[in-house]
């Protein structure tokens, strides 16, 4: 079984363990000229941005042809996920692949505007339990795809009608270093994008930001030092990494 995977702050890496199949980042997989892929069974495990998927994820959808009689998606979420499954399945059939089984998993929500991470963590999740169905019912090759209601297929709607203007409000000017910086660059090994670079001449070895960034807020979430900030944060101290998994792993992942 090959599990495709993206990850910003290892929950989707996680679950994508859980599953103990062969790991594919999905970073990684983008930078290769050959995307074509077989096996009995293939899953896509990523977090869900906006009720649908990353567009790291998309972008991978669009290039990669998979081969197998049973192809699973788990989306991870931490307040809404909205019809984000069913969306994802009609997304993946535009681009030739086929989906038999599609679910979420809700978790920790770590999207720094609008929670505070330490509330989130003291928030019931049943992350154990449910994961255990999502592992069993794709041992057992279930086929069931989730759907939102009626509301969530229109809210699903306005927000990819919403779109550019959400990547306006995402854009990296947001963020900004304080002096906590030591220059470690521990922000350009996590981010998926490369899209992160540190210059001693300009400015002190702080990192600079391109502008092909993805939000997944791993730079700021990861940082040591606590040294990136976002201009609008719900709590500024707050920050978040899946306990179960390393920052070495989330750099072999997205690095």
């Amino acid at each position: 079984m090959k599990i495709f995977y993206f990850t910003g702050t290892g929950n989707s890496l996680y679950v994508a363990k859980r599953f103990e199949g062969e790991l594919y980042s999905i970073p990684k997989m983008l930078k290769n000229n050959e995307l074509t892929f077989e096996d009995d069974k293939i899953g896509i495990i990523f977090p869900t941005y906006a009720l649908t998927a990353p567009k790291i994820v998309r972008e991978f959808i669009e290039k990669v042809t998979l081969k197998s009689s049973y192809i699973f998606a788990i989306l991870t979420y931490g307040n809404m996920v909205g019809n984000g499954p069913a969306w994802f399945v009609e997304y993946a059939k535009k681009n030739n692949i086929t989906i038999h089984y599609a679910n979420s998993l809700l978790m920790v929500d770590n999207y720094l505007p609008f929670f505070d991470v330490e509330e989130q963590k003291q928030k019931p999740k049943n992350i154990e339990e449910n994961l255990s169905h999502l592992l069993k019912d794709v041992s057992k090759k279930k086929n069931f795809i989730r759907k939102g209601s009626l509301l969530d297929s229109i809210l699903n709607s306005c927000v990819e009608n919403g779109r550019k203007l959400m990547q306006n409000l995402q854009s990296p000017k947001n963020f900004f270093i304080n002096d906590k910086c030591n220059g470690c660059g521990t922000c350009s090994k996590v981010c998926p994008r490369n899209n992160l670079s540190l210059s001693k001449e300009s400015n002190g070895n702080k990192p600079i930001y391109g502008t092909n960034c993805e939000f997944c807020l791993s730079c700021v979430n990861l940082c040591p030092q606590k040294a990136i900030k976002l201009k609008k944060e719900k709590n500024p101290n707050a920050r978040f990494k899946n306990e179960n998994i390393t920052l070495k792993e989330i750099i072999d992942s997205n690095g």
